[in-house]
């Protein structure tokens, strides 16, 4: 390149943090000479460096919070699991009828608020007789068995929000037994910083009063965090309570809202 006489000669270089002006004449640029040097840090125009910047402020979490429930949303639970191959298919279809008023549906939710496995054994029992009632035993005995795998992308999601310092927790209607199991089975669950487990608790969602505790207990700010369930109603019922709250479809659903 032929630069000639005193030709000014003006370079711009954008770094992440300033956009540095390089001015001087051709002479000095062509001996290799030290350029006079002006940093820029406002009123810059689009250039590739606001871009960056853009994209930084985009990325910033939208939440400082954000409050999942369990099955569903952070775990595939498949109940049938606990024990197909155990008894013939039709044995299994008879255990999780939806139709039987004191079936597997009835009794988790007396276990979600607190019934103990022995108390919903008893129960059933007296219902269903003792014959059938051992297969509610073998249900909690392997329950870990329907803890399937972690819903896909949720694992990742955790591990990117926690690194923004998005602080996570738990609010399940479960048993404290089958968290734990879950927690034991899954380690990623531990990022969360707490759970709110219903059958703790001795209420369940939709209650509102689950919502208040986790509220309280986890010192939330309802405007600035974000619950996240699959069922409509536990929605609702978080949103009524103040909550940010979404029904959950997927992790990349919940990225999208959270952090991109």
């Amino acid at each position: 390149m032929t630069f000639v006489g005193n030709t000014k000669i003006v370079v711009m270089i954008w770094t992440a943090k300033h956009d540095i002006r390089l001015e001087g004449t051709a002479p000095w640029f062509a001996q290799g000479r030290t350029m006079k040097v002006m940093e820029h840090t406002a009123h810059i125009p689009h250039t590739a460096s606001t871009a960056r910047t853009a994209h930084t402020a985009a990325a910033t979490p939208r939440f400082t919070d954000v409050m999942f429930d369990y099955c569903g949303v952070l775990i595939d639970w498949r109940p049938r699991r606990t024990i197909e191959g155990l008894y013939p298919a039709g044995v299994v279809d008879m255990f999780f009828d939806p139709a039987d008023p004191h079936g597997v549906a009835y009794y988790d939710d007396l276990a979600d608020l607190g019934w103990s496995e022995e108390r919903v054994i008893a129960d059933y029992e007296r219902e269903h007789g003792p014959a059938v009632a051992w297969i509610m035993r073998l249900y909690f005995e392997f329950q870990r068995l329907g803890f399937y795998d972690m819903i896909d992308g949720m694992p990742t999601l955790m591990r990117d929000l926690h690194a923004r310092g998005v602080r996570l927790w738990g609010l399940t209607n479960f048993t404290v037994r089958g968290v734990r199991e879950m927690h034991g089975k899954y380690p990623w669950l531990n990022l969360l910083g707490g759970t709110v487990i219903s059958a703790q608790e001795g209420v369940a969602k939709p209650d509102p009063r689950i919502y208040d505790i986790a509220i309280g207990r986890f010192h939330l700010d309802p405007a600035q965090t974000l619950f996240v369930d699959d069922n409509a109603c536990n929605v609702l019922a978080a949103r009524a309570a103040g909550l940010q709250a979404v029904r959950f479809e997927s992790a990349a659903q919940i990225r999208a809202l959270t952090l991109d």
